[in-house]
């Protein structure tokens, strides 16, 4: 209990400091002051602002979610008292006023994953019409040369040419029998 006090009024120092010893020309810790309204700083905060956002790699926001109105005090004074006098739905009510989400709530899942898979298709069909598009109008018609026969042509001259003869196609022909080697 006294170690309760002691934090809240240690607390209440650095909360009442905070205004006086914000940092000279940042506009950020400036600025937030004045959003925040009449809601408790309670710590540090994420980087050192004072700004209320529901994290999981970060559970503990600078500022309370609610400012407090007289049913939040009122349940506040009560807290500082034995905790087995508050009801569950009081408990709740005092959690709520200082979070908008649970741990579990913030890490429930969204299904925002489908939009982005339903956003990754429509690119992949774009493209691929895009690419049967142009196939159809931009590109010409393939060259003679990738007929069969031309092929078949090529690679009889690559054979009677000698080319590559060590590593590459030429080394799997057998000159003296005119025929592919097993």
């Amino acid at each position: 209990m006294a170690i309760r006090l002691i934090n809240n009024a240690v607390l209440r120092q650095l909360a009442a400091q905070l205004p006086r010893n914000a940092q000279v020309g940042s506009v950020a810790s400036i600025h937030t002051l004045d959003k925040i309204g009449k809601r408790e700083v309670v710590g540090f905060g994420w980087n050192g602002t004072a700004c209320y956002a529901d994290r999981a790699d970060y559970p503990m926001p600078a500022i309370r979610f609610r400012e407090a109105n007289n049913e939040i005090t009122a349940l506040r004074t009560k807290e500082q008292g034995d905790w087995k006098k508050l009801s569950p739905q009081e408990i709740k009510a005092l959690y709520r006023a200082s979070f908008c989400q649970t741990i579990a709530e913030v890490q429930a899942s969204t299904g925002e994953w489908k939009m982005h898979l339903g956003v990754g298709f429509l690119f992949t069909a774009a493209a691929i019409w895009i690419a049967v598009l142009m196939n159809l109008f931009v590109y010409d018609e393939l060259p003679v040369t990738f007929d069969e026969e031309h092929q078949k042509a090529q690679l009889k001259r690559m054979i009677d040419l000698e080319i590559n003869p060590v590593t590459g196609l030429t080394s799997k022909w057998d000159y003296e029998n005119n025929k592919w080697k097993n």
